[in-house]
């Protein structure tokens, strides 16, 4: 039972960490024919790395065996049961609590069948389930067509009378003609499609495997979740609350009960924040919570919402759900018994609003523009785990609230803190909307002015020198704030030099693009023997967009693959977003590498295509998709649709090396923050270039 535990969590864990479909296996079926009729099917599962594929025998209660099922026909019969003629790796996983088996890279599965005439078709499905260190793909079911063809099959059922000793003979010639020819190879017809299908040589327009993409973004939601339910807990509404909540439990009559009652009060908060997630997430939507992180309106609209939630932390006024809501879950509190805990976490949650509201709202919108269908769910997962956990420990063991501070103005401290915290946040999404319609009033000085402005208000509050409507008088500040203090004010400093250009790299990803930068210092310092001076003639959309650190690239496909081909070189396409975190963070801190810098301005094209542009095609270039069915309006609109259609894959930042004809040279790759193995991609794609014009 623990075991299917285990892989249900697993399970769960997988399917809310995918924002684009994860395939890590590719299935090759082909044929052998070993003797007169005889013929072995021959299945083969490419694995990708990290990921296991498990064996046919797995005792019960591991994770879903590879099996095997044939449609049965008259035009074969089986010969024994399915062999595995792979390195099988076996070892105790503490997942399951038990010895798997399982496959790594490569699986060879082989089935003997005899034929009752020269050609057949063999249909079947195969059932497997693959899993990697940190999570399960669901078991899938494929289907499979395999045409099976044997000449000497033929020769059997139209030739009653051959001997068995003329059969021989002609098996022999056969062996002997594959002898004189070594290059010849018996392959159905299936096994050729699958070898063309799986060729790194092909054109983007062909579907290729879609590119992994890290879980990291899910566990940053749920770490996010985590960090503000502890911040929550701080808060004057909630911590409060703390003694209240243990007396009622030091009431029962026994430590065990009072245990029992305790650990339930946590799980029913805990149900009651991921229901609130899960409920975001039916109301949006998986297409909507993906399309927030670039729409122009509700960038604006989160914008604001997180204002109005920073100046009610400022003490301008509070959140406050009916107190209708307040009564009815605290009457119904007093009932007792499982329900009656319930409508105690319930109360909790009502009246604690005014001071978790803003800190969840802020939570879900950020999870919702992350893109994840089980965002919203997994981050109120990790608010509700740190929310309950210190009610539920401190009701178990009540003794440790004497080592707990006691309430006073410093809670309302944390609130404030958060209200900057907060208010900082919301600029990102103000810059989001800024890029995408081009408005250019929100550039990266702008943005860094009112950080530099909103983290040095928050040091000189944390000294006591800045009150607010319900701070009481600060006599002294305490060693922790005054530590704060100290690491909010050279945060501070150091955002200045950024004013004139310098990257910042920490923070780099949260802000503009340093192309937006006005006076930049820093770029004319990073070209060494590159010539980093973007190219003067008019481009394609050169007036609204612009490469970083000067590069000469281009924002169109056609235009920009024409221009490879002109000067013979190879093509990387960049798909980007003004609203993408991970691409600035990678332009910050791999892009500005010298050894990257001068592959991209030197060894080839740079063709940039942003995905969430808002800027409208003109009438005769707008069409409907014939991959999605949706129109085709915007800039955004055409490359995102194009990534998706051609390349399996919808997230950004995302890599494609092509030659000049549009051929693929490598696989594609997402976001790498290690230069070595961006410069070794790059390297790997020009090395697939030099020896396709040799």
């Amino acid at each position: 039972m623990r075991s299917y535990f285990v892989l249900l969590v697993l399970f769960l864990l997988s399917v809310v960490g995918n924002a684009q479909i994860q395939n890590p296996t590719t299935w090759n079926f082909s044929t052998k024919n070993i003797g007169p009729g005889e013929t072995e099917l021959v299945i083969t599962a490419t694995i990708d790395q990290g990921w296991h594929l498990y064996s046919q025998f797995i005792e019960e209660g591991g994770p879903v065996p590879t099996s095997f099922t044939f449609v049965p026909s008259a035009d074969y019969t089986m010969v024994g049961k399915v062999e595995e003629r792979s390195k099988v790796i076996k070892a105790f996983e503490k997942v399951f609590d038990m010895n798997i088996a399982y496959f790594t890279t490569k699986a060879v599965f082989v089935q003997k069948i005899k034929l009752s005439k020269a050609s057949i078709v063999v249909k079947g499905t195969v059932t497997f389930m693959l899993c990697n260190d940190t999570q399960c793909l669901p078991p899938e079911d494929k289907e499979f067509s395999i045409d099976v063809k044997n000449e000497l099959a033929a020769d059997v059922s139209t030739k009653p009378a051959t001997t068995e000793k003329a059969i021989v003979s002609e098996v022999q010639a056969k062996e002997k003609e594959t002898v004189a020819a070594p290059e010849t190879k018996i392959a159905t017809e299936t096994e050729v499609q699958f070898e063309k299908s799986t060729t790194p040589e092909v054109k983007p327009a062909e579907p290729l495997a879609p590119v992994k993409k890290s879980s990291r973004s899910l566990w940053t939601i749920f770490i996010a979740g985590i960090l503000g339910g502890f911040a929550a807990f701080f808060m004057p509404c909630i911590f409060p609350m703390l003694p209240l909540t243990v007396s009622y439990f030091t009431k029962s009559k026994s430590k065990g009960n009072a245990f029992i009652q305790a650990l339930l009060y946590g799980l029913f908060i805990v149900v009651i924040y991921v229901a609130l997630g899960l409920l975001i997430t039916i109301i949006f939507g998986a297409d909507a919570l993906n399309s927030l992180a670039t729409n122009g309106i509700f960038n604006l609209a989160f914008f604001l919402l997180l204002v109005v939630f920073a100046i009610s932390f400022f003490g301008a006024f509070e959140l406050v759900l009916p107190s209708s809501w307040v009564n009815k879950a605290d009457a119904k509190s007093d009932k007792g018994g499982l329900l009656g805990l319930f409508f105690m976490a319930a109360t909790l949650s009502i009246v604690s609003f005014s001071c978790t509201g803003p800190i969840i709202g802020t939570l879900l919108v950020e999870a919702a523009t992350m893109g994840h269908l089980m965002g919203p769910a997994v981050g109120m997962l990790g608010f509700a785990l740190a929310l309950a956990l210190p009610f539920t420990l401190f009701s178990m063991f009540p003794s440790w609230l004497k080592s707990m501070p006691k309430s006073g103005g410093w809670l309302n401290s944390v609130k404030v803190v958060l209200g900057f915290l907060e208010l900082a946040l919301s600029l990102k999404f103000l810059s989001n909307v800024d890029l995408a319609y081009h408005w250019n009033w929100f550039d990266r000085e702008v943005y860094l002015v009112l950080w530099i402005a909103i983290f040095g208000l928050m040091a000189l509050y944390l000294l006591g020198k800045l009150r607010l409507p319900n701070d009481s008088e600060t006599k002294h500040i305490s060693p922790f704030r005054l530590m704060l203090s100290i690491i909010t004010i050279a945060f501070t400093m150091y955002m200045v030099p950024g004013l004139w250009g310098a990257p910042l790299k920490a923070v780099a990803a949260f802000l503009p693009p340093q192309q937006s930068q006005d006076f930049d210092l820093y770029t004319p310092t990073l070209g060494g023997n590159t010539s980093l001076k973007a190219e003067t003639t008019t481009k394609k959309y050169g007036d609204i967009f612009h490469a970083p650190y000067g590069l000469n690239a281009y924002f169109d496909y056609e235009e920009g693959l024409a221009q490879a081909k002109k000067e013979n070189k190879p093509v990387m396409i960049d798909f980007t977003g003004h609203a993408c975190v991970n691409c600035r963070k990678m332009e910050a801190d791999v892009w500005a590498n010298k050894s990257v810098l001068n592959l991209l301005q030197n060894q080839y094209v740079l063709i940039q295509l942003y995905v969430d542009d808002k800027t409208e095609l003109p009438e005769e270039e707008q069409t409907v998709s014939a991959f999605s069915g949706k129109k085709i309006k915007t800039i955004g609109n055409k490359w995102s649709d194009y990534q998706a259609s051609k390349f399996n894959s919808n997230s950004q930042p995302f890599y494609v090396l092509l030659d000049g004809d549009g051929n693929l040279l490598v696989q594609p790759k997402g976001a790498d923050y290690t230069v070595e193995n961006f410069v070794a991609f790059l390297n790997q794609g020009l090395k697939a270039f030099q020896e396709k014009k040799n």
